[in-house]
């Protein structure tokens, strides 16, 4: 599962206000929804989020989640929104899928999923998925989702690719809370496969195989188990309970290669 998320705009954008200017709130008097629903809320009490999608980082996305699907030979890609109540925005997502699907990838099937149904039919038929995309906050909450299906962020990578630059990490960033822990305890899968997104981006295709071919033989054997996969808590105590540290589980991921 590969989901390709709008990472600078959409809610995180931060285009947001308490008690809104006038001019701000005097344009949201002119929707008529504003006018019915919100213009008897005194302006001091209401607070303000945008969720501003364009069509060129838009575009952008979804052609890389197309672009990525045929190199890959995956058969679907998902627009995973929510265009029944978000029209506009997640309209346009959706709508552009469709153009670009039916111009430039016609063999890529496309589906539609609204975010609080995938969220069931990933726990319920997760195999049915191969490509999702979607704007930053439905993004952030189906990637966590499939993250949970395969144990957890220990396990997962991803990379923020600009049109010059690209960033790869694991999902989770840093874990500031277990740095002053005698022994590190973090699962290192997450930042070895993110390693992996790394090559492939370098078109260093082979290498990365090895090394995910080399973390998959470790796990199936399940001699070297972080806490996480031990489904513990992450407590400083954990190697005493049979966890691998972080060290422990990357050298065993170095002799599995």
């Amino acid at each position: 599962m590969v989901i390709f998320r709008q990472n600078t705009e959409g809610l995180y954008g931060g285009v947001e206000w308490s008690d809104p200017p006038d001019n701000v709130y005097e344009a949201l008097l002119s929707h008529p929804k504003f006018l019915k629903n919100f213009s008897n809320v005194p302006k001091a009490e209401l607070a303000v989020s945008t969720r501003i999608f364009t069509l060129k980082a838009t575009e952008r996305i979804l052609k890389a989640a197309f672009e990525y699907a045929r190199k890959y030979q995956y058969r679907s890609v998902t627009v995973c929104e929510k265009p029944n109540v978000i029209r506009e925005t997640s309209g346009l997502m959706f709508r552009l899928a469709r153009e670009i699907q039916k111009s430039s990838f016609p063999e890529i099937e496309l589906w539609n999923t609204n975010i609080d149904a995938q969220m069931m039919w990933l726990t319920k038929n997760p195999e049915d998925y191969g490509i999702i995309v979607a704007g930053n906050m439905f993004g952030d909450i189906v990637s966590d989702g499939f993250a949970g299906l395969i144990g957890g962020l220990g396990f997962a990578c991803s990379a923020n690719i600009g049109e010059e630059v690209a960033v790869f990490e694991p999902t989770h960033g840093s874990a500031p809370k277990y740095a002053d822990y005698p022994v590190a305890i973090v699962n290192p899968i997450a930042m070895v496969e993110s390693a992996c997104m790394m090559l492939d981006h370098l078109g260093e295709n082979d290498i990365s195989g090895r090394i995910r071919s080399a973390i998959g033989r470790v796990v199936s054997h399940g001699e070297a188990r972080t806490y996480d996969m031990l489904k513990l808590p992450g407590r400083p105590d954990v190697l005493e309970e049979g966890a691998a540290s972080t060290a422990e589980m990357a050298d065993a991921i170095i002799a599995a290669l």
